[in-house]
């Protein structure tokens, strides 16, 4: 079946809203002549956009620093610097001269890029990108400033490829080895490296528990960018409840890749699908027609559970989902029953919840187009008492939310205004409809929110520091 967008009211508001909220990793930066900036810490991957058409000249200006220059472009504002991980260190942007605006790349002592593998593309006349290769260690005696040469005219889409000698080993230079715990053995679905655990969190968590002892909790949370987590009770199997429409919407996507559905499918509201509980298609009547759009738009914003059971219907059904989600390295999640699910019987874990996220977050599950679209559709998700109530200012988290009553549950994507990203998914069995349950749900979001603001703040850039070498 030929896959097809159309073009209409929500995915127009998509589409500005993904270019303006920072779902890749970084920050934005608005001033005079630079229109945005942002770094994608899983993917290696920097895009920058300009007011004004610019040359880019992008350079290895010693091994473990690659500098970008924007002649003739104007920051506009102070210098500002996004941290990152443990191997790439730092974005940092800055006005070194009246006519020149610098990005820097800062690795670890140790590590340097192979420049042959640096990818310059211009996306449009005002749009660049710059895909970094996988860092290595240190072999460099011979690199001084090797400099990433661009065209002068460079047609729209191109794809720059840069080749330049390899570099040798310079003597003598400290190498820093990475963490065991980064090795392939430890890496969390397979795409993100497990570092260490939060110790510095733990202990606040395990208080904020005991004073809360009658609920059962399981939960899981993941710095993106360092690696860091929380894991207490991740693999406990808890019912789904509505976090179930998470996976199903990730699999609706996969399928829309494949071009086995598409967004303009007419679904039909068959009575055998109708059911209670959340959700106002109930309401309508009974062989009405939705598009897939709609359907999926209304399982996760108002969380409709009709619009589940057409989707999971349109898809195959239960068992197959099961199979996909088995695919994924989900364990524990399952889908025994249509919605509503009232008795819980079906089930996932917190651990789960993470995975789906991280496999969708890090380009593993679907398209770049079809990502964005199903995370600007978690974005509006309406009910905001769990995770989103722990959240500072400024914060965005794409998430989807569960309550039967005596379970209720979150998971999401969060992006805080300090560029940091990390997936959290938490929970809570409690006596039904209590509504300390919702309580301990938002005071562990402010406590990891916190933790994890205080742990990479955004530095101004220091007139003695490095960054003008």
């Amino acid at each position: 079946m030929q896959l097809t967008h159309k073009t209409n009211l929500f995915q127009a508001s998509w589409l500005l809203s993904s270019f303006l909220s920072v779902f890749l990793f970084g920050s934005t930066v608005k001033a005079a002549t630079i229109a945005s900036w942002y770094f994608d810490s899983n993917r290696n991957h920097l895009k920058f956009s300009t007011d004004e058409q610019v040359q880019p000249q992008v350079q290895l200006a010693n091994p473990n620093r690659l500098v970008i220059d924007l002649p003739g472009v104007t920051l506009g504002s102070s210098p500002v610097s996004q941290r990152v991980g443990v191997i790439i260190r730092e974005v940092k942007i800055a006005q070194i001269n009246p006519g020149n605006t610098r990005i820097v790349v800062t690795l670890a002592p140790g590590y340097t890029f192979d420049p042959t593998q640096v990818k310059l593309q211009q996306e449009s006349v005002n749009h660049w990108s710059v895909q970094l290769p996988k860092p290595v260690k240190e072999n460099s005696s011979r690199l001084n400033s090797t400099k990433i040469q661009v065209s002068p005219t460079v047609k729209k889409s191109a794809n720059l490829s840069v080749r330049l000698p390899k570099p040798v080993t310079r003597l003598n230079t400290p190498q820093i080895k990475a963490s065991p715990n980064l090795s392939e053995s430890k890496l969390f679905a397979g795409v993100v490296p497990l570092h260490s655990p939060m110790k510095g969190l733990e202990p606040q968590i395990k208080a904020l528990m005991n004073r809360y002892s009658f609920l059962q909790t399981g939960m899981f949370f993941l710095d993106l960018d360092n690696g860091d987590y929380l894991d207490i009770g991740g693999d406990r199997v808890f019912p789904a409840a509505s976090t179930i429409k998470l996976p199903i919407l990730l699999a609706f996507f996969q399928e829309l890749d494949a071009g086995r559905v598409s967004l303009n499918d007419q679904l039909t509201m068959r009575r055998d699908l109708v059911t209670n509980g959340s959700g106002v298609m109930q309401y309508e009547r009974v062989g009405k027609k939705y598009t897939a759009l709609e359907t999926i738009t209304k399982m996760i914003v108002i969380s409709d559970n009709t619009a589940t059971n057409m989707i999971i219907d349109r898809l195959g059904g239960a068992a197959k989902l099961n199979g996909r989600f088995r695919s994924w390295g989900l364990k524990n999640t399952v889908i025994r029953r249509l919605l509503g699910d009232f008795k819980g019987t079906n089930t996932t874990s917190s651990q789960d919840m993470a995975r789906a996220l991280a496999l969708l977050v890090n380009d593993k599950l679907v398209s770049s187009q079809s990502k964005e679209q199903a995370l600007d559709i978690l974005r509006h998700t309406k009910t905001r008492t769990l995770l989103p109530a722990g959240l500072g200012k400024g914060a965005i988290i794409a998430h989807k939310t569960g309550d039967i009553g005596f379970l209720i549950g979150n998971a999401g994507f969060v992006t805080m205004p300090n560029g940091k990203h990390y997936l959290a998914a938490i929970f809570v069995k409690r006596p039904y409809k209590d509504v300390r349950g919702r309580e301990f749900i938002r005071e562990v979001s402010r406590l990891v929110y916190d933790y994890l603001n205080q742990q990479v703040p955004v530095a101004s850039v220091d007139s003695n520091d490095s960054f003008t070498r």
